[in-house]
């Protein structure tokens, strides 16, 4: 489990952890910014979803609760989920 840090430091890891899950053929289209979307721009598939929650909760520990925060969202929401938002959410997990 490691400190949160800032926007940008949550930026990079959530980047590192999608490569991880999707592979570096993600990085063609550029870096990953807080306005990528997961759907649209990454085109994630729900098992790397999974995978993400995983390595989020290994990376962050038990309170980064990816699954819950996202079990609470519409489909249209979970749809349109951008890496922004979940920097939002990683980061609001502070304690």
């Amino acid at each position: 489990m490691t400190a949160m840090g800032s926007t940008e430091d949550i930026l990079r890891v959530v980047e590192k952890l999608v490569l991880e899950i999707a592979g570096d053929e993600l990085l063609l289209t550029g870096p990953m910014t807080l306005q990528t979307s997961f759907n649209t721009d990454l085109e994630l598939e729900s098992i790397e979803f999974v995978a993400l929650a995983e390595k989020l909760q290994q990376h962050y520990g038990a309170g980064v609760d990816f699954v819950g925060w996202i079990s609470k969202k519409e489909l249209d929401q979970i749809i349109g989920l951008t890496v922004g938002e979940l920097v939002e959410f990683i980061s609001s997990c502070r304690t």
